[in-house]
């Protein structure tokens, strides 16, 4: 497989779980198992955060205000986190459903120490870091648009929660971290600002 562009399965849009089912067992969920995650759960919970809906003209899985879209995934993986993906930080393209590598190797531990040392970053097989580029929203909305900004990745943590829920995985919601070191050890740019860390995996 090529390692720079990743080609992610189609998702399947026709769970088995009933959404009343997930949304009664999610939890927060903070120990997880070594167990690896398929190309397929990963496909799923990229599409379920920030994917493109079938025949929708474009319109993603969360709302935005205006259809501004300012947030981008990053996806952190180790060695043996994701079959066959090689360790490193992976960007999810949402047209093509597809993922890019953005940096090579496993860079969970340090991200967990930029969290102020929460082990579960770093125990966790993949981390999906949830990171706005303001100024695609605060263009048409001003300074307003930053309050839209931080509801809409409201919107798309709690579906990965669910996605999560439904693929018998787990995740929580982190946003106790410093900014400045999440962004240098993901090596980001500058007008790219993370908000949310959210670490996937089974549950032990």
């Amino acid at each position: 497989m090529n390692q720079s562009t990743i080609r992610l399965p189609a998702p399947n849009q026709r769970g088995e779980m009933p959404l009343e089912t997930a949304i009664t067992r999610r939890r927060s969920i903070r120990n997880f198992t070594p167990e690896l995650i398929t190309l397929s759960q990963l496909s799923q919970i990229l599409w379920a955060t920030q994917g493109v809906i079938a025949n929708s003209g474009g319109f993603r899985t969360a709302p935005s205000a205006g259809a501004t879209y300012p947030l981008d995934l990053f996806m952190v993986c180790g060695a043996n986190s994701v079959d066959p993906i090689k360790a490193g930080v992976y960007r999810y393209i949402v047209d093509s459903h597809s993922l890019i590598r953005h940096l090579e190797g496993d860079v969970r531990r340090e991200l967990a120490r930029a969290a102020l040392g929460q082990d579960c970053i770093y125990e966790a097989p993949v981390d999906i870091v949830i990171c706005a580029e303001y100024e695609r929203t605060t263009i048409r909305y001003g300074t307003r648009g930053e309050k839209y900004v931080h509801m809409e990745v409201g919107h798309t943590a709690q579906n990965l929660y669910l996605q999560a829920t439904a693929l018998g995985l787990g995740t929580v919601v982190i946003g106790a971290f410093h900014d400045e070191q999440v962004r240098e050890v993901l090596k980001l740019e500058k007008r790219c600002k993370p908000l949310y860390i959210m670490p996937v995996g089974k549950p032990s």
